[in-house]
């Protein structure tokens, strides 16, 4: 969901070079790591135990309300982004307003159909759809209204965050989202997600209400003061308690800020944060990324900050898309083939992508030498992430997140390191995140955490699917021996007995969830997959 910003930075060229020398890659291997993806990616030879039923779905066209839909497809595959979860479902439906909302959901009670709603699906573990379910389509339902004198967005669950930084450029910025744009505001409120900005943290807290169109039809106005139950059990409730139509959302000044960045030992970090960074009202943004090279794997840290700085005199460009696709993907994929290119991908980072820093705001007077790197505060945050996206066959790119007691981080990376070594895990990026006690129902920080975001490669055959799944159940065994909580928009390779050690209170959710949908209308794999044992 928040977790891809830099890894691919836009000096990766340097990276390239020096690799290209070390490895002596054909023309054609190059070609094939850095190609342009075609359609959504195969990721053969697995099949998804989910996709074995897709011939014997059958879209009842007959039925009145079947012709007020528009279908996006009938009966067929879905997945996400890990294409593990091919998925058999009824149907796909486009929603445009707020009564194709509800025409789905008289459909679906007509027929007989669970239904979930789907934004970009880059969550991991099918938590956007569910077999034989009709799945809502929620990215045409976007649309933003801007009030500046409340410093508000009232924006349509399907909009993403890049359509809402074109329309908030030059003057205003999100407050709270994920450090790439991707992804629906529906998809992240229904994770609770957070990012970049340690201070204001998860997207919870910059929201002033929502509209949520209930099982049977009905909408409720839902914040902290007014059905607030209700708000706890949507923000962070994967889609399980109805649909989301809009959200009022707090935004901010666009900030003119210095960027800057420096290496510490990772035992050097939280009394760094405590003792420096938390104090410091200035500093807008700040996430760090650890090493994944062999020599120094979790060891070394490099720490990326943004300060405000006053420039009355700043000139803002308007944003830009992500240059150099190819060469990007190229750099991720290459760095996956071995411990020569990744120990290149980490000195890169650390030695030559400092002194190519892109500055992007400049002021009307000359700068002088020696002037801060300046950016404003949605720059960081613009990256659609088109690099991560390739046409490499048995394999793909998970994500894991999990949260630990901020006192216990420098023994939980030294675990996660343990477990990595062990395993043979291949491991493209560690980042750190900041993340505050939550409010919600479902809550992945109940005290002050650090968040730990693992992006790995793994191979698409069954062994692959195993290590995987042995590789998370240790990482979620030492999460809980830390006192912290491990992330679940992603792979469901956990048993009933982890979710609920790590999450006590899902029992209750589970019941909240029966009692605000009696007939179980709303759905995705998880829900199928643990509330029947739990």
């Amino acid at each position: 969901m928040h977790m891809f910003k830099r890894m691919i930075t836009r000096r990766a060229a340097l990276i390239s070079g020096l690799a290209l020398g070390a490895a002596g890659f054909s023309t054609a291997k190059v070609m094939e790591l850095s190609a342009d993806p075609v359609g959504e990616k195969d990721c053969g030879p697995w099949v998804s135990p989910a996709a074995g039923d897709a011939a014997a779905i059958t879209v009842d066209t007959s039925a009145p309300l079947a012709a007020e839909l528009d279908w996006a497809q009938q009966a067929g595959l879905i997945n996400d982004a890990s294409c593990l979860n091919a998925t058999a479902v009824y149907g796909i439906v486009r929603v445009h307003s707020e009564a194709d909302v509800r025409n789905a959901l008289l459909f679906a009670r007509e027929q007989g159909l669970k239904i979930a709603p789907a934004g970009v699906r880059h969550s991991m573990g099918g938590q956007a759809f569910a077999p034989r379910a009709l799945i809502l389509d929620m990215r045409a339902f976007n649309r933003i209204e801007l009030d500046e004198g409340s410093r508000t967005i009232t924006v349509q669950s399907g909009a993403t965050w890049h359509e809402i930084q074109n329309l908030l450029h030059p003057r205003f910025a999100v407050k709270a989202m994920q450090s790439t744009d991707i992804f629906t505001v529906g998809g992240s409120i229904a994770v609770n997600a957070h990012g970049m900005d340690h201070q204001v943290g998860a997207i919870a807290q910059t929201i002033r209400s929502m509209r949520v169109m209930l099982a049977d039809g009905s909408v409720q106005t839902v914040s902290r003061s007014e059905n607030p139950e209700l708000f706890r059990l949507v923000v962070g409730g994967y889609g399980l308690f109805g649909i989301i139509l809009d959200a009022v959302l707090e935004i901010t000044e666009n900030v003119i800020y210095a960027a800057g960045r420096r290496v510490v030992d990772y035992r050097e970090f939280p009394a760094l944060f405590r003792d420096e960074l938390a104090a410091n009202s200035g500093l807008g943004l700040m996430y760090a990324h650890l090493s994944t090279a062999p020599q120094s794997l979790l060891r070394e840290l490099i720490l990326y900050t943004y300060e405000a700085q006053d420039v009355p005199d700043a000139l803002i460009p308007p944003l830009g898309e992500v240059s150099s696709v190819k060469l990007r993907r190229f750099v991720l994929n290459f760095s996956k083939t071995g411990e020569l290119p990744m120990r290149l991908k980490w000195f890169a980072e650390k030695n030559i992508e400092p002194r190519l820093e892109s500055c992007s705001v400049t002021r009307n007077q000359a700068m002088k030498d020696g002037e801060a790197c300046l950016v404003s505060r949605n720059e960081p945050m613009h990256d659609s992430v088109p690099y991560l996206r390739n046409n490499l066959r048995s394999e793909t790119d998970i994500l894991h997140e999990y949260f630990v007691p901020r006192e216990n981080f420098t023994a939980f990376v030294d675990g996660v390191r343990q477990i990595v070594q062990a395993e043979r895990v291949n491991l493209l990026n560690a980042s750190v995140r900041v993340v505050h006690r939550e409010e919600i129902f479902l809550n992945y920080a109940p005290v002050d955490v650090f968040s730990l975001v693992l992006y790995i490669n793994q191979m698409t055959d069954l062994a692959g699917e195993e290590k995987m799944r042995r590789v998370t159940s240790q990482l979620i065994g030492l999460t809980t021996q830390m006192g912290g909580r491990f992330f679940l928009p992603y792979q469901l390779h956990y048993t009933a007995g982890q979710l609920e050690q790590s999450y006590p209170e899902i029992r209750a959710f589970f019941a909240a969830k029966r009692q605000y949908d009696p007939e179980q209308r709303f759905t995705n794999t998880f829900y199928e997959k643990y509330a029947p044992e739990l």
